[in-house]
This record gives C-alpha cells, structure tokens and sequence, in this order.
C-alpha cells in the first residue's frame, strides 16, 4: 500500500471515532433538554438531511474542487463548529434548535469529506482493483470498531463528565483528521470539463449512474437494503423486548453481534471477490442478508438471533467492501465525486421510506411482520440486480476501464474513444457532451 495511505486510514479512523462519540452523545444532549418525541426525531433527522438536499451538487462540486483541500478543509470546518455547542452547553444556553442546526452542518461537511475522500482514494492507489478492496476492508473494519464498538460508550462516559466533554472530544478528532489529510501526498486533478454550469454538471453525474446498468445495480443494493434494514431496526427493540423477552442490556449484545459480524465481512470480502469473483460475491453477501434476516424473524430464542444478525452483519460488511471498491475501479476520475454522492443520496433517500414502512407494519399486523417484508425486499433484490452486477459485466467494466489510466492527456483525443470507461452496454447509444469524456487519472462508495 503507499505511504500515504496509512495517514488516510489513520485519519479516518480518529474521525469515526469521534463519530461514534457525536453519535452517542447528541441523542443524550437533546434528551436531557426535551422529552418531546418529534424534537428528538429533529436533531436525529437534520444530520441526514443534506445529503438529500445537497447529495448530487455536491458531488459535482467535488468534482470541481482540489479533494484533499476539500477533505482537511471539511474536517477542519466542523472542528470549528463544535465549538459552539460546547461552549453553549457551559453557559447553560444549549437548545435543541442549536443542536438540530449542529448536527444539518455536521452532515453537510460529511457529505463533502465522504465524497472527497471515495474520489480520492482511487488516486491514490492507481486505480488498482486489488488495493482498492484492500484499502476498503481496512476502512470499513476501522469504521466499525472506531464507531461502533468505542465510540458510543466513549461518547457516554464522557457526557457523564460534561455536556461539553463529549463535544470537545469530537471536535480534536476532526482537528487531527484535518492535520493528517493535509499531509496527504497530492495527486493528479481530473482534467477539467467545459465549462458548464453546476447543475447542469450534477444532473450528467447522476445521468451516468442511470444509464450505466452495472452502476445502477451498485447504487439498487444500498437502496433498496436501506429500507429493508431501516423497516427492521425501527422495530427491532420491540421484536427484542417482545418476542425475545430481552432488555436493554440484551439488546445492546444483539447489537454488538451484528458489528462483530460486520468486522468479519469486511475482512473476508475480498478472499470472497477472489474466489467467486466480484459480481458472484455480491450477488451472495446480498442473498445472505434476505436470508439472514428472514432467520431473525423466526427466531425462537436470543441466541438465534443474534446468531441470525451477526450473519446479516457479515454479509452487510462484504457488500460495503466489494460494492465501493468496484466502482472506484471504474468510474472515471473526473465523474467520481458526482457518482458516488448520487449513489449514496438514492440510500440516504430510501431510509426514511423505510422507518416508516416498519411502523406502519408492525401497527397494522405484527412485530414481526417488518422482519418478514425485509426479507423479501433484499431476495427481490438480489434476483432483480443479479444480472445487472454478474461476473461478466465487471470483468468486461474492468476491461474498459483499465485505458483510462494510461489515456493521454489530451481529453478532446479521448472524449468518444472506444473502451472507455463509461461500461456502457452493447447497443447502448454513446452518451453525448464533455461530461462523458474519460479523464486521464493515476489511479469511492
């Protein structure tokens, strides 16, 4: 692996960490505050809402700027911003419309380093698939132990100390994150498109990912996953506590073993993308997770079902291994920021449809009624995208891809070439215009 990205992955995990700290602690902020239900859904709601506001101009605007500027920078920015409620909840003046105004600029600079940092990686690594799913196993397992494992209890102990402990905490991991990235080696910019306007450039990026079947089975999984996964996780406390006879300490370990399950997916994903190939491989992780939590619907005990999740945790971790590591192998350096931010805004946009599917069913039927609708949600899936993301299609993206690293920089010679890395299928007209032109790139979610 290069030098470099040793400081990536150290800086993001000190970040994650500081993440599942945050995580922790803000729902316990605003509990203290309030007992009201829906102003508790605000400060839990505006941290999502900007990627469903500003998930696709910000890709574009990745796109544009310098991404390691744009990751130091955002780290940098929401440091700053910590500041504030900290030093509110020491004056006695924190509220909930500051913590909900908090967490909303908390997720639009995640929103910039997550897609600066999905653009960057591939540059860093030349674009090589196999470092790419290296690299990406060792995030994600880094990300869940940082932010699921530590952080959460970290964020609570600390609150015990101070309101402000907690935020304080937070705010010096994104300030050594920030150092950290700056001293990233720099790496070639993508060759600029036309000129054109802003959103006219994030409605290309979000054109390319429809019109490309292979991209639009990638994007499908998260999608259509979050919302079988939210509809289970919005009743999955009562399924707990009503069918399994277990509390909150009991609960807490059917968590947990859903994260064990997903350090143990990361770690193997890239063994199974070897061995099955990638398209095989992803059609199985998502089969697993229907099947897995069907096994947590019918489960008699706690046992098998903490059995059945750390299953669908496993599974859950090889697909976000395999899944981003492929399409950072073959989108073009100059489309990355505006794919990944549209992959990720169609899942962030599902998870609420989710939640309230949950609710709906479990009021109207069962608790476990959420559970057996999930389940057919993620098989359906997986027969649907099967094709769309088979051995076939990504050898032959792969193939197409690979020019792209070795293209010349004079785009204009480039813009139509043939086997360039837009994975198009037979048949399928040529996209048209600059935005579509393959970059040359040394080297995503």
């Amino acid at each position: 692996m290069p030098t470099g990205f040793g400081r990536l992955w150290t800086a993001q995990t000190i970040s994650s960490l500081g993440d599942g700290v945050s995580h922790a602690a803000l729902p316990l902020l605003a509990l203290a505050l309030t007992r009201d239900p829906m102003a508790l859904a605000l400060v839990t709601a505006a941290g999502t809402l900007p990627w469903l506001l500003f998930g696709i101009l910000g890709g574009a605007l990745v796109d544009r700027w310098d991404r390691r500027r744009t990751m130091w920078v955002a780290d940098a920015a929401r440091a700053v911003l910590l500041a504030i409620p900290a030093l509110a909840a020491v004056f006695g003046v924190l509220s909930i419309p500051l913590l909900a105004a908090v967490a909303f600029l908390l997720g639009l600079g995640g929103l910039f380093f997550d897609t600066a940092a999905t653009a960057y990686l591939p540059d860093l690594l030349g674009r090589d698939p196999m470092l790419l799913e290296r690299a990406n196993s060792r995030l994600r397992g880094a990300q869940t132990a940082a932010s699921g494992f530590a952080g959460p209890p970290a964020g609570s102990a600390l609150l015990a100390a101070g309101r402000s402990v907690p935020l304080v905490a937070d705010a010096v991991s994104f300030a050594v994150s920030a150092v950290l990235v700056r001293s990233l080696p720099p790496v070639p910019r993508p060759v600029p498109e036309a000129r054109e306007s802003l959103l006219r450039q994030a409605r290309a990026g979000a054109s390319y990912v429809f019109r490309n079947r292979l991209l639009l089975g990638l994007a499908l999984r998260p999608a259509v996953g979050n919302v079988a996964f939210l509809a289970v996780e919005t009743v999955l406390a009562l399924f707990a506590h009503e069918r399994l006879g277990i509390g909150a300490f009991g609960f807490g370990l059917l968590l947990t073993a859903e994260a064990a399950g997903g350090l143990l997916g990361a770690g193997v994903a890239s063994f199974l993308g070897r061995r099955l190939g990638t398209g095989t491989a992803l059609t199985c992780t998502a089969a697993v997770e229907g099947l897995a939590i069907l096994g947590l619907a019918a489960a008699p005990n706690a046992y098998a079902a903490g059995l059945a999740l750390a299953v669908c945790g496993a599974g859950m971790g090889a697909t976000m291994v395999l899944g981003p590591s492929l399409r950072q192998a073959i989108v073009p350096a100059h489309l990355m920021g505006r794919v990944a931010s549209t992959s990720r805004m169609l899942g962030m946009c599902a998870a609420p449809f989710g939640a309230f599917l949950g609710g709906w069913l479990a009021t109207a039927y069962d608790v476990r009624t959420p559970l057996y609708v999930a389940a057919g949600l993620l098989l359906a899936m997986t027969a649907v995208t099967a094709t769309m993301t088979s051995n076939r299609r990504v050898e032959a993206a792969l193939r197409a891809a690979t020019p792209a690293a070795a293209a010349p920089a004079d785009k204009a010679a480039t813009a139509h070439a043939p086997g360039t890395a837009t994975d198009l299928e037979p048949g399928t007209p040529a996209l048209q215009g600059a935005a579509y032109a393959t970059a040359p790139s040394t080297g995503e979610h």
